[in-house]
């Protein structure tokens, strides 16, 4: 098995060939040097409950370098109507109502990355002839020969199985069979909270687009005390009316006030921003031939329910699991298909229908908007539903 790219996805697949595949021969493809240090990276990686159930069975999960989402409040901004009395266009899942230790969990990229990459070099390190990683390496082509796959990366070799895990944003993305560019840029970074919830994720729905915040780990305990916490940020607006580009900071940090709900806390600083364009691009099929699409590789979506990445592991682990039960390779790559299809399209259906709705302007989207999450809110078997979704994927 080739696998192409080191990041999250790719790391946990190889690790997870390793140990369950013990015949199998995996070897890792990534254009950085093994030298080159992840653990600095900051970008922000919002992980479900499952994902990080499956990181803790492969020893790569520190719970000292990530935030636990203990809670996630999704709210509609105003004007939302009025809906009828005791009704708030809001709805809350909560941990402690699933009876869970936490719903999911958000850390950076090299907090996740580094320790895969550490435990996927020991794996190699102890077992050359069967583990490797060809670190500086970039795949520049796959050819399908039908019963194997050909891997042009300096130099050619055959596998009988490529797995693709490079992932990429939307706008450097060679495009695929699904393509729809939202219109909308995502601006994101980091903001300081006073007051809130630590371990709250807020999902605010404005009239330009969402607005989240992602609870991050505490750095000061100072700030800690004075209740001041780290979040990431990810802003959604209109890419032609960019209603945040010409702000300066202090303006920026006004206009998100305004828009958050209350038990999100006031924004009191606010990192330098950066902007992503952001749009639908996915494979119709996850398998061509001997070559198989996992996560971004397989679909990019907006962010707006922030399941990316854990589509990804959930790609990688019923992989693995389909090449173990299988009677052959071609039965596996049949199984994987058919079995990843329900969550798959499921959240692509459902991520592409959410970042539509943000463009139309149709009068009462707002309190139609409102009024689901009103109702989803009292409806508790939906809302367990939606929670146990969002932290297994439909199964």
């Amino acid at each position: 098995m080739a696998v192409v790219g080191a990041g999250p996805a790719g790391l946990a697949l190889a690790l997870l060939a390793a140990r369950r595949l013990p015949h199998a021969q995996v070897c890792v493809f990534d254009t950085r040097s093994a030298e080159q240090d992840v653990s600095a990276d900051p970008r922000t990686l919002a992980l479900s409950l499952g994902s990080v159930q499956l990181l803790r069975r492969l020893q790569a999960w520190d719970d000292s370098a990530a935030q636990p989402i203990t809670a996630v409040h999704v709210s509609q901004a105003p004007p939302s109507g009025v809906l009828w009395p005791g009704a708030a266009p809001e709805v809350w899942l909560r941990a402690s109502d699933e009876r869970v230790e936490m719903l999911g969990a958000v850390l950076s990229y090299g907090a996740l990355v580094a320790p895969l990459q550490r435990l996927w070099q020991e794996r190699c390190a102890a077992e050359p002839t069967r583990l490797s990683a060809r670190w500086g390496t970039p795949v520049t082509g796959l050819k399908d020969l039908g019963r194997s796959v050909e891997v042009d990366a300096a130099i050619v070799e055959t596998f009988d199985l490529a797995v693709v895990a490079e992932g990429g944003v939307f706008a450097e993305q060679a495009r695929k069979a699904l393509v729809h560019d939202y219109g909308q840029t995502a601006w994101v970074g980091q903001v300081t909270l006073e007051g809130g919830t630590q371990g709250l994720a807020i999902e605010r729905f404005t009239g330009n687009g969402p607005l989240a915040l992602l609870p991050l780990p505490s750095l000061d305990t100072q700030a800690s005390a004075a209740n001041r916490r780290r979040a990431a940020l990810v802003w959604c607006v209109a890419s032609n009316d960019d209603p945040v580009e010409p702000l300066a900071d202090s303006q920026r940090i006004a206009l998100i006030n305004a828009l958050l709900p209350e038990p999100a806390g006031r924004v009191v600083d606010l990192a330098p921003l950066k902007r992503f364009a952001l749009g639908l691009n996915a494979e119709a099929t996850l398998v061509q031939g001997r070559t198989v699409r996992i996560g971004n590789a397989a679909q990019t979506l907006h962010p707006v329910a922030g399941q990316g990445l854990n589509l990804g592991l959930r790609d990688a682990y019923a992989l693995v699991d389909a090449l173990l039960d299988a009677p052959s390779l071609p039965s596996a790559l049949r199984r994987i298909e058919w079995a990843r299809a329900p969550d798959r399209w499921a959240m692509i259906a459902t991520t592409d229908f959410l970042a539509r709705s943000f463009t139309w302007r149709w009068p009462g989207l707002g309190l139609l908007r409102g009024s689901a999450l009103a109702l989803l809110n009292a409806a508790r078997p939906a809302k367990s539903v939606l929670a146990r979704q969002m932290m297994f994927g439909r199964r």
